[in-house]
């Protein structure tokens, strides 16, 4: 059986960072398309990015998907695609930020053949612009969630 291909875009925003916040997400597989987006009260841009990015792997509806993320995140794209995110695990991610998501992540990444492209951000990449739109406009809905592992 042939390995189904998706791409997906991904972004988050928060403003004030913490602050309100949202992730936005554009996923393509075929004829197919679907976005995402979520807001929280209190957040970070770097957890939004990343939530971004495990929500959109929560969608996929197969396993063993070949999966090509587009990210404007350094943060995430480097700490997947440079392997830091498996020596945090072996180190409990002492001193690292949101292993809430980086655990939540991991669970979900090996269930695919998963490979990050680094974009930038704002460059007139009409995806990338249209998470970013989703992200910005689900930080500003009047019932945003919380973030429960936040922690300032």
């Amino acid at each position: 059986m042939a390995q189904t291909n998706i791409t997906i875009y991904t972004d988050g925003a928060a403003r004030g960072n913490p602050g309100p916040g949202g992730y936005g997400i554009v996923l393509l597989s075929g004829k197919y398309r679907k976005e995402l987006s979520e807001g929280y009260k209190l957040t970070t841009n770097n957890r939004m990015e990343l939530l971004a990015v495990i929500v959109a792997l929560e969608a996929l509806k197969l396993e063993n998907c070949k999966v090509t993320i587009y990210t404007d995140s350094k943060y995430v794209a480097d700490a997947v695609e440079k392997k830091w995110v498996f020596d945090w695990v072996k180190k409990r991610f002492k001193g690292k930020k949101n292993p809430d998501l980086w655990l939540r992540f991991l669970e979900v990444y090996k269930k695919h053949a998963v490979h990050f492209v680094w974009v930038k951000g704002h460059a007139n990449n009409p995806l990338n612009e249209r998470c970013d739109q989703l992200a910005v406009e689900a930080s500003m809905e009047s019932a945003l969630l919380d973030d429960t592992g936040y922690q300032p």
